[in-house]
């Protein structure tokens, strides 16, 4: 088991650690401004450097030792249209990804990025590829159906994920309205980990988006139940870093084209079982 920050009075502080975060994206855009790869280099060198998370699903993961979900298959359909372009994608644990972004390791993070407004100042994102709500599971009979029944509460979530962002600001709400909330949040590398401890009482719920809850709830029937909302709407997309525009323009006109063809809605409704065909096209 990977927890790698949890509120407690030896280990060091959420607040600290989402400074800490700030931090090395902040230092990493300073020290890396000529890192990113311009369009021009990229045709170059005929490829774009992509990385994607290696275990969220319904939108990127392993079955039979192969990968597939939402991303993966929406890429596949991307790369014919940037042809003779070719696309590399590095699968890895979502810690990675966003700041080897920043540093130009990647020219983007082809997955399920959260777009918030503290991650407009890093990076630009493409058109929205699907919509989402935070949402939380807890593990079957125990009577958490109330989102005001987390206060007290052990709560999991991923680590720099805008699930966290949401459930902060969630706990927030919960103090400002009695003085009591989310008893502790434990962060976790991957989501797997987090279900895992779910599972054997360990933290009595879990946030995340609604769309990855219900794939939970499908693969994992009679164990797990998804309770409220604890976030608003929220579009997901794929990263560039900001100012950087590189693989950008090539990768976000392939996502409207599929938009407008009706290829991204078809993807939407095989992995999530709803399409999202009123999302903007511009979110930055």
């Amino acid at each position: 088991m990977k927890r790698v920050f949890a509120i407690s009075g030896n280990q060091l502080s959420m607040s600290a650690s989402r400074w800490l975060l700030g931090m090395l994206l902040a230092g990493l855009a300073a020290t890396s401004a000529l890192a990113q790869a311009t369009s021009e280099q990229i045709a170059a060198r005929g490829r774009i450097d992509v990385a994607t998370e290696d275990d969220f699903k319904p939108f990127e993961f392993f079955e039979n030792g192969k990968a597939t979900g939402f991303d993966t298959e929406l890429l596949e359909l991307v790369k014919k249209k940037l042809a003779p372009i070719d696309v590399k994608q590095q699968f890895m644990p979502w810690p990675g990804i966003l700041p080897g972004v920043v540093t130009g390791k990647y020219d983007a993070a082809v997955t399920a990025v959260l777009v918030t407004s503290e991650r407009k100042g890093t990076f630009t994102f493409t058109t929205p590829v699907a919509e989402s709500t935070t949402f939380y599971a807890f593990k079957k009979g125990a009577a958490i159906e109330s989102a005001d029944a987390l206060r007290g509460k052990v709560v999991g979530v991923q680590t720099g994920s805008g699930m966290l962002g949401d459930l902060k600001a969630f706990d927030a709400q919960l103090k400002a309205a009695n003085g009591t909330g989310i008893k502790q949040i434990v962060e976790y590398t991957s989501y797997p980990e987090a279900y895992q401890d779910l599972a054997l009482g360990r933290v009595d719920a879990v946030a995340n988006t609604r769309i990855n809850l219900n794939s939970l709830t499908e693969t994992r029937p009679g164990v797990f139940v998804i309770g409220q909302k604890i976030g608003n709407p929220v579009y997901i997309a794929w990263a560039v870093k900001k100012g950087h525009a590189g693989a950008f323009p090539m990768m976000n006109k392939a996502l409207l084209e599929l938009r407008a063809s009706g290829d991204l809605y078809r993807l939407q409704k095989k992995w999530f079982g709803a399409t999202f065909e009123s999302m903007p096209q511009d979110i930055n």
